[in-house]
């Protein structure tokens, strides 16, 4: 079967960057969700915990409860609050706190630009009000910034608008709570010394999205793609590979089936302009459900080792290269 390597050192090394910057581990939260950006959710976890990360963020709570014994607290982004040690649920609309669970420990998301999840600017007082009518406890208030990643001064617009509903925490006497609006662009790019937390996603796992005009940190990819070899044969010139026979070997060649296709989340693609690995071999052909051909006797080929390089090909970006490879495709620790 495919599998998947997961890099320790380099993990270790982009989690290292960003803890010098951001002055100490404890100021970072893991990101962990959709299967820790398909590096794998326990997998990563493990890693993470013992790096001496504290703090993690994940999508929903069963995934909080299958890692929550390596992290101290949890911030769940996408799921009902409850009461649950260590776990502490977003608060994305007003009908959350009505739905919430009395007593259970809540981050406040304010949306100050993206327009996606949070509450609206001007509902903030009536949030801070219903959260304690409803007897939760707020620990965090937090934002999202759209365009952290992209050469413009939106980020710094947001900024603005979040200190403005830090302004509003203070004249409630609300000083003590986690604040933090920061993801691996916005840290990537600016100072991290205002921020209680860095929410650490993609960054952790070797990529920057910014453009080449930043100076940005060095980071080192974490994830790489394998295939193992299930058949080889003769391919006569004028024969032709797969469905469609879209590929017809213009020469005598030696092919091997691989044990990966788009059945196991890797992208079909464009036969027009086939992928090219990791080792430059072009993939002969359509993907199938299960299988990719290639000119190679090889018993193991690596697809991709840098999810960047291979999302531009795919016409994409990496972090769907990566999310969407299976969960039960083997991952190992290196």
């Amino acid at each position: 079967m495919a599998f998947i390597t997961i890099n320790r050192q380099n993990f270790f090394y982009n989690l290292n960057q960003f803890s010098l910057k951001s002055g100490s581990p404890d100021q970072i939260a893991i990101v962990l969700k959709d299967n820790a950006y398909g590096h794998g959710l326990v997998e990563m976890a493990q890693l993470a915990s013992s790096f001496g990360l504290t703090q993690a963020v994940v999508r929903t709570y069963p995934e909080a409860k299958v890692i929550q014994s390596y992290f101290r607290t949890i911030l769940i982004l996408g799921d009902q609050a409850r009461v649950a040690q260590g776990c502490r649920f977003a608060i994305n609309t007003l009908e959350d706190i009505a739905q919430a669970q009395a007593g259970s420990m809540v981050e406040l998301k304010v949306d100050t630009g993206m327009h996606r999840n949070g509450i609206a600017m001007e509902e903030l007082e009536e949030a801070l009000v219903l959260i304690r009518q409803k007897g939760l406890k707020l620990v965090g208030v937090m934002s999202h910034n759209r365009s952290a990643d992209e050469l413009s001064s939106e980020l710094f617009w947001q900024q603005k608008n979040f200190e403005k509903v830090k302004e509003i925490l203070h004249d409630q006497a609300l000083d003590g709570l986690r604040v933090h609006t920061f993801n691996s662009a916005s840290a990537l790019r600016l100072s991290c010394g205002d921020q209680d937390l860095i929410r650490l996603g993609i960054g952790a796992y070797g990529y920057s999205t910014l453009p080449s005009l930043y100076e940005v940190l060095e980071l080192k990819p974490v994830m790489a793609l394998w295939a193992k070899r299930v058949a080889t044969r003769q391919l006569k010139k004028g024969q032709r590979i797969g469905y469609g026979g879209t590929f017809e070997a213009h020469r005598d060649m030696v092919v091997s089936t691989y044990d990966l296709g788009y059945g196991d989340g890797w992208m079909r693609g464009s036969h027009f302009a086939p992928f090219i690995t990791a080792e430059g071999l072009p993939i002969l052909g359509r993907v199938s459900m299960d299988y990719i051909v290639l000119e190679s006797t090889k018993e193991e080929v690596c697809i991709f080792d840098d999810a960047q390089v291979a999302s531009r090909q795919l016409g994409t970006i990496s972090y769907e290269v990566m999310t969407q490879l299976h969960a039960d495709i083997p991952r190992y620790v290196i």
